[in-house]
Order: structure tokens, then sequence, then C-alpha cells
């Protein structure tokens, strides 16, 4: 007789196994190795911490990075006013009229004052004077008949002004315009208020502005406008006509420029959200990489941000 064994055909039927009813160990979860978790808090300390270091920045490029700025803008402008100077230029360099604001127009020398063929651009706001000294619009170009009025700054964006003051009677200043050279005598410091010397038609004056400080902290605090005025040895040249009447006030000496504010907050703005794009690229990426794409973005942010916050300084400071 053959004895029939019935075999196991699925799952039901299967051996028993010692393991099949225990769990499956949990895996452990990766080391976080970003920034921990945004919470108010922590926001509000990565917003103070983004305030510190704008500010700081803000006084690096004030105080230096500006000062480099400009020397690259003054070799621009001295290689386009020398183009312009050349008896092949097609284009001759303005010398009256509405001159179009930021256009060289004038290069000016004076020794005792440190200044060697420094440019002067068109216009005078703090945003104009970040290239170099400028040249109040509603005035004479130096060497025409009446007074033309130069102001540079002292103190920040390479100082081309700061040392007008070491400036005595006698001194001689150079000016070279697109009518030709023109040599003044400096009489003096002119105190704020007094009167000018009394200009004839066939006589020029220039006066040069910037600011100085009377206190302790040297040239980080100017608190006053000092004015050099010096005549015109020879005769003057034509003066064209079509000339500004009047400037805006963020022009005029001592005046800071108020339509900078929306430019100031488009570049913060952007700074804030770049900066939060770096917080969560770090939870993702880790330091080194964000760093590598992040620095050079913030870098340059903080760069636009700074230069146009440097249009709220006084425009001679």
């Amino acid at each position: 007789m053959v004895t029939e064994i019935d075999l196991p055909t699925g799952p039901a039927d299967a051996v028993d196994d010692p393991a099949a009813g225990e769990p499956e160990p949990a895996v452990p979860d990766a080391t976080r190795t970003g920034p921990p978790a945004p919470k108010p808090v922590a926001v509000v300390l990565a917003v103070i911490l983004l305030l510190g270091v704008t500010a700081v920045f803000f006084g690096v490029f004030a105080f230096g990075l500006s000062g480099l700025q400009e020397q690259r803008s003054q070799h621009q402008l001295y290689a386009a006013f020398r183009g312009l100077l050349a008896p092949a230029s097609p284009v001759a360099p303005s010398i009256g009229g509405d001159i179009p604001e930021g256009a060289p127009v004038a290069m000016v020398t004076a020794p005792d004052a440190g200044l060697d063929d420094v440019m002067v651009v068109e216009g005078t706001s703090s945003g104009d004077l970040l290239a170099g000294p400028g040249h109040l619009a509603d005035t004479p170009l130096p060497g025409q008949a009446g007074e033309s009025v130069l102001i540079g700054k002292s103190t920040t964006a390479g100082a081309p002004f700061g040392r007008i003051g070491h400036l005595h009677r006698g001194d001689r200043v150079t000016v070279r315009t697109g009518q030709g050279r023109f040599r003044f005598t400096v009489l003096g410091h002119l105190p704020p208020g007094a009167r000018l010397p009394k200009i004839t038609t066939d006589s020029g004056l220039l006066t040069l502005v910037s600011a100085a400080s009377s206190g302790g902290l040297g040239v980080l605090a100017p608190d006053r406008l000092v004015y050099v005025v010096a005549k015109l040895d020879g005769k003057v040249a034509p003066t064209p006509p079509h000339q500004p009447t009047s400037v805006p006030t963020s022009q005029v000496q001592g005046h800071i420029d108020g339509g900078a504010w929306p430019f100031v907050l488009v570049w913060f703005v952007g700074l804030l959200a770049a900066s939060a794009a770096c917080w969560w690229l770090w939870t993702r990426w880790g330091m080194l990489r964000t760093w590598l794409v992040g620095a050079p973005v913030l870098l340059a942010l903080l760069w636009g941000f700074s230069n146009e916050a440097m249009r709220f300084l006084p425009n001679a400071y």
C-alpha cells in the first residue's frame, strides 16, 4: 500500500521561520550637516547678523573699496577725455550749455593739494562724485567768465579733495578743459557766508569745495565745508549759451541724494532673498558647496547695496 504525503504548496504551509515575525530594524536618520531648522529666534538672529555684516561691509566700502572704484572711474574718464581732445576726434569735449551728467568736462592739477590730472565730471550729487570731483552745472566751466564751482569728496571715494585745505594764497591750480589750459592763483579760503571777490565780465574765479573736520576724529567726522577761491590768470574763454540756471537740491554742496531710496531698497531685498536661498542650500548641499556658490552672489549684492547707500552721505563727505 502506498501512503500519500501532502507537501506544502503555499505560504500558509511554509515551514515556520523563527525570524519571520520579527520587525525589520529601523534605519537611523542621516546626520544633519546644515543649520538648524529655522525657528523665530533663529530667523531674528540671522537678520541681526545680516544687518551687522551689511553695516561692516558698508564701512569697508566707504573708506576703502569706493576708493578703488573711483580710481577705475578716473582711468576710464581720463582715457575718454584725452580721446576727445585728440585732433582727429570727431567729437569735442563739452564746454557749456546742457552737459550730460557724468560726462568728463575738465582735468585739475594742484600739486599743493595732491591733485595730479584729476578728472572732473558734470554733476555734483553724491552719486556723481563717486567717480571724482564734479562741476556744479549752474556755474560756468573753469576758464569762462564768472565763478566756476567744483565739489569733491574729502573722506570717501578716494577723497580727491581731502587736501584742498592745504592750499594757501599764491598757490597755483591748473585746469584743462575743451577750451584749453587755464591757470589760477589761489586767493585764500572763503568762510561760509562771506562775499566773493568782485567778478567782472572779463574775469573768472574758481571755487573748490569740500568738507573738513574741526573735531578730534579728523577726517572720519567732517562737520563743515571748506571753500578755496582762486582767480583766473589771463583772458577768459567764451561762455556758450543755454547754461542751466538752477540745480536740484541734491547737487548743492553738503546735501544728500534722497532719490537713492528705491535703489537701496531693491538691493537690500535682493540681499535678503539671496541670504535665505543660501540658508536653504546649506541644508541640502552643506557649507562648502553653498559657500562656493553663494559667496560671489552675496558679495556682488553687498557691493551694489553699498554703492547706492553712498548716495545718502553728503556729497562733499
